[in-house]
C-alpha cells in the first residue's frame, strides 16, 4: 500500500508543465494508471471501473478533459 500512496504523491507533486506534458495523447495512459491506482486503495468500485474504462475506449477523447482539468485544478479528470 505505501508504493501506492508513493506514486499518487509523486505524480501530485509534479510541476505543472510536467502535468500537461501528460496529457498528450499518447502519454495520456500515465493519468489513466494514476486513476486506478488511486481508486484501487479505497476500493470504489464505481470510480475504478470508469478509471478502466477511461484508458481502452475513452483514450481518444479523455485528454481534452484530462488538459482542461489539469489547468484548472491542477489534477486530471477523476482525480
Amino acid at each position: 500500500m505505501a508504493t501506492k500512496n508513493a506514486l499518487i504523491a509523486a505524480i501530485d507533486d509534479l510541476p505543472l508543465i510536467v502535468k500537461l506534458i501528460l496529457c498528450i495523447p499518447a502519454i495520456d495512459i500515465i493519468w489513466g494508471i494514476y486513476r486506478i491506482v488511486k481508486y484501487l486503495e479505497p476500493m470504489n468500485v464505481l470510480m475504478l471501473v470508469i478509471s478502466i474504462l477511461t484508458i481502452v475506449p475513452g483514450a481518444a477523447f479523455i485528454w481534452i478533459l484530462d488538459l482542461i482539468c489539469v489547468l484548472l485544478k491542477g489534477k486530471p479528470f477523476l482525480g
